[in-house]
C-alpha cells in the first residue's frame, strides 16, 4: 500500500463529505466527524496498528517523527494541496500510533458569515486590551479568533503577531503584516515568544491558548502597556474564564493578578457550536463587554455577581448565552431539545422562551 497517496485520498473524502474531523484508529476503518455526529467509513477496511502508524508517519518529518517518539504526541499542521488545510494530533492509545485530523478551511469565513454576534465587529477596532475567546475544546474558538483577526488585517495598518500550535489559519498580509510563529518550528514555548513580541513592535498579538502562569502574566502586561492582545482557554462563560486565571497564581499575587485583570480586560466571549435545524451546527455566544460595574466586581473578587451585569446590559451589547440560545431558538435556528442539552440553566432559558 502507498500510505501517502491512501491518506491523500482520505482527506479528500473528509473535504467533499464537509467532516471536520477524521480519526485513524487501531482497529477502526477511517472515522468522520459530521455535523459532530461520528460517521465510520464502512467500505473502507479495518486499519491495524501498522498501517495507522506508516499513514501518521507519512505527514510527518523526520524529525517530527523523533519528536513523536519522544513526547508520544504531537501537534502540526498539513496543507493539503492548497485545497484546505489540517490540524493534525498523533498520539499513542493502548500503545498503538492513533491519528486526529481537523479540518482547517482555506479561506477565513468573515464574523457574519460565520452567523457570529454582529457586537464583536466592535473588537476589530479597539486599539488595546486584553479579549478572550473561550468555549469548550472544539467548539469554533480558533475560527472565531481567525474571523476577528482578519478583519483588522483588512481594515487598519497593523503589525500583527499570532503565536499558535499549531498555525490554522494562513493569512494574506492586506492593510497589516502579519507574523504568524508556530511551537516547536518557530519557538520553544508560548511564554518565551510572547515575551520577544515586545521588542517586535506589534500592535496585535494573538496567543493560541495560555497553557501556564507565565504566558497568562505575560499577555496581562501586553495588553497593559498599549496593546490589543487575543487569546483562549478553555472555559465556558466569563465568570469561569476570570476564576481560571486568577487561580493560576498563588494567594500571595491573586489580588495584583485581579487589579490588572480588571484594567486591562476588554471582552471575554464564551461560545458553542450548538445543533441547529438545517443538520449543521451553529454558534450561540455568551458575550460580556467590561464595564465599571465588571471591572469593580473583578477587582473585588466577586466574580459570582458578573452573571447579573451581563443579563442588565443588553443595551451595553452584553449577552447571556441562554438569552444567546433563546434567540436562536425563536427564529426558527435550534431546537428546543437541543438547547436544553447544552443550556446550564434550563429553568432560566424555559423563562426566556416565553417572554
Amino acid at each position: 500500500m502507498n500510505y501517502f497517496q491512501y491518506l491523500k485520498q482520505l482527506l479528500l473524502f473528509t473535504i467533499k463529505l464537509g467532516a471536520s474531523d477524521l480519526h485513524l484508529l487501531n482497529g477502526h476503518p477511517p472515522v468522520l466527524r459530521i455535523n459532530r455526529k461520528l460517521v465510520p467509513l464502512d467500505k473502507e477496511k479495518k486499519l491495524t496498528s501498522e498501517e495507522v502508524k506508516s499513514l501518521c508517519f507519512s505527514l510527518m518529518s523526520e524529525e517530527q517523527q523523533q519528536l513523536f517518539e519522544k513526547e508520544k504526541e504531537i501537534d502540526f499542521s498539513f496543507d493539503f494541496q492548497g485545497i484546505s488545510r489540517f490540524r493534525i494530533n498523533i498520539y499513542y492509545e493502548l500503545g498503538s500510533v492513533a491519528g486526529a485530523l481537523r479540518v482547517v478551511p482555506s479561506k477565513i469565513r468573515s464574523i457574519d458569515q460565520l452567523n457570529l454576534p454582529p457586537e464583536l465587529h466592535k473588537l476589530t477596532t479597539a486599539m488595546q486590551g486584553f479579549v478572550l475567546i473561550v468555549g469548550p475544546s472544539s467548539h469554533g474558538k480558533s475560527t472565531t479568533l481567525a474571523a476577528i483577526i482578519n478583519e483588522i488585517n483588512a481594515n487598519r495598518y497593523c503589525n500583527i503577531i499570532t503565536i499558535e500550535d499549531p498555525i490554522e489559519y494562513i493569512f494574506e498580509d492586506d492593510k497589516s503584516i502579519i507574523s504568524q510563529r508556530e511551537l516547536n518550528s518557530d519557538t520553544f514555548s508560548f511564554a518565551k515568544a510572547l515575551k520577544a513580541t515586545f521588542r517586535e513592535d506589534p500592535d496585535v498579538i494573538m496567543v493560541g491558548e495560555m497553557r501556564d502562569q507565565e504566558t497568562i502574566a505575560t499577555a496581562i502586561t501586553a495588553a497593559e502597556t498599549g496593546h490589543l492582545v487575543f487569546a483562549t482557554l478553555h472555559t465556558n462563560s466569563a465568570g469561569q474564564t476570570i476564576n481560571r486565571i486568577v487561580d493560576a497564581f498563588s494567594g500571595d499575587q491573586q489580588n495584583q493578578i485581579r487589579t490588572q485583570l480588571a484594567g486591562s480586560l476588554l471582552a471575554i466571549v464564551s461560545q458553542r457550536l450548538v445543533p441547529s435545524v438545517d443538520g449543521s451546527v451553529v454558534p450561540v455566544c455568551e458575550l460580556m463587554f467590561n464595564n465599571q460595574a465588571i471591572s469593580n466586581l473583578i477587582r473585588d473578587n466577586k466574580v459570582y455577581e458578573i452573571p447579573l451585569v451581563i443579563d442588565t446590559s443588553y443595551e451595553q451589547g452584553m449577552f447571556s448565552f441562554n438569552r444567546s440560545l433563546a434567540q436562536k431558538i425563536k427564529a426558527g435556528v435550534v431546537r428546543i431539545d437541543d438547547a436544553v442539552n447544552y443550556s446550564t440553566n434550563v429553568r432560566e432559558l424555559k423563562k426566556l422562551i416565553a417572554m
